[in-house]
């Protein structure tokens, strides 16, 4: 599933082309495909299923998160990704409707070409509304990079982060935009925090509205 850059928007804050795709693993109970220019990452949910006893919580289900990088095994900062994209997820997710259940979203990536995490959240986004999982809202990231004369970049490629002077990663809600977690690293002013936010808030429409066009091409065919 596939849609065109938004073509409105002010020089540098572009996003790079979007794909989606659903359901394409049989295992899982929903999964995504979530293609961010070259960076690619491939979500899979389990759940609502039974949890152990030793994980289970009496009034709502347990979310897990499991980031798996492209080669290796999981290190320091996929476990640091996991933290973030699991208390998003629990942000949105409506865990109270299934008590003592347990629901674990599993992220494979593909190929890191920039905007890791804001991809992930996207994959787990698309896989979690396919395996109809039932949320308050969408959410969706979005990373902005500053280089060192202050311009902002949306959603960088790794050359970008890597010449950066500071990288801010958002995550939101699809109903006002609100800020659900974000994560920093490197200097910025709280000026410039306000600067990426705000971009970041209106990039965000662009990158729900392309979640709705793919939801609404893929139920369209079923």
């Amino acid at each position: 599933m596939e849609v065109d850059e938004p073509s409105s928007r002010p020089p540098g804050c572009s996003l790079r082309h979007f794909a989606c795709e659903q359901n394409l693993l049989s295992r899982p109970d929903g999964s995504s495909s979530f293609l961010q220019g070259d960076t690619s990452v491939l979500a899979g949910v389990y759940g609502p299923a039974e949890v152990k006893v030793s994980k289970e919580i009496f009034n709502k289900a347990t979310l897990e998160v499991i980031l798996r990088p492209k080669t290796g095994l999981p290190g320091v900062p996929e476990k640091s990704r996991e933290r973030l994209i699991r208390s998003t997820c629990e942000a949105v997710v409506l865990g109270a409707l299934h008590p003592r259940t347990s629901i674990t979203v599993v992220l494979q990536v593909v190929s890191d070409a920039g905007s890791l995490l804001a991809c992930c959240l996207n994959a787990a986004c698309m896989a979690l509304v396919d395996a109809g999982v039932p949320m308050r809202a969408l959410f969706c990231g979005v990373t902005c990079a500053l280089d060192s004369d202050g311009t902002l970049v949306l959603d960088p490629t790794t050359k970008q982060e890597k010449e950066a002077r500071a990288v801010l990663t958002f995550a939101l809600d699809s109903v006002e935009q609100k800020l659900l977690m974000s994560t920093t690293k490197g200097l910025y002013s709280d000026a410039e925090l306000q600067q990426c936010l705000a971009a970041a808030q209106a990039a965000a429409q662009h990158v729900f509205r392309f979640f709705r066009e793919s939801l609404q091409r893929r139920y369209s065919k079923s």
